[in-house]
Formats: structure tokens, sequence, C-alpha cells
């Protein structure tokens, strides 16, 4: 898998992070969704990691994927940032997975 930061996305995100310690992470999360088919991809700051998480380089930083959760995810991604929507997107050059996906701070 290959997740590329756009420099925008980059700067939203190091603004997010600026004094907190934690790892970024695409989280694939399913709950309170009904079912594991109808899940929504965002990113989360977490303080420790799940035990099937792996580290994908990217050209800013590290970013943690479930093992387990990367079928629902493409083998080319991009987060994005619109400043008109004041939202992230994570792309590949297939599909948008989400148009509108937000960071989450979910350290204690």
């Amino acid at each position: 898998m290959e997740i590329t930061i756009t420099a925008r996305a980059a700067v939203k995100i190091a603004a997010f992070r600026a004094g907190k310690q934690g790892l970024l992470k695409l989280k694939y999360d399913a709950e309170e969704c009904g079912c594991v088919m109808c899940g929504v991809t965002n990113l989360w700051l977490v303080n420790e990691l799940e035990d099937d998480d792996y580290a994908i380089e990217t050209q800013y930083d590290s970013i943690y994927v479930e093992k387990s959760k990367e079928v629902f995810l493409d083998d080319v991604l991009t987060i994005d940032f619109q400043e008109a929507t004041n939202c992230f997107q994570l792309k590949s050059p297939n599909q948008y997975l989400n148009p509108r996906m937000s960071l989450f701070d979910k350290t204690n």
C-alpha cells in the first residue's frame, strides 16, 4: 500500500498535532454502522496501536493501518485537504473513499 499526503493536508495535520503526542492512524471505523461493510475511514491520533496495525511511510510521517481492514482500502491512496469544505479527503486514482474525512484526537 502507498499513501501520499498532499502539502495542504500535511499543513492541516501538523497544525492539529501541534503540542500533542501520538501516532497518526487511518482508521476504518464500522462501530455503530450496523455492518462491517458500512464503515467509514477517518484519521485518528492515538496513543497506542492495535495488534494488527502496521506503518506505512509517507513523505511526511508514518501512518498506521489495520491489516485486517486494508481490504476496504485501495493500494494507492492520497490524503488531501479541501479548504472549501474544511475536510480531509481520502481518494485513490479510481474513487473517493471518504470525500469528507475527519481527524479525531483519540489520545488520553
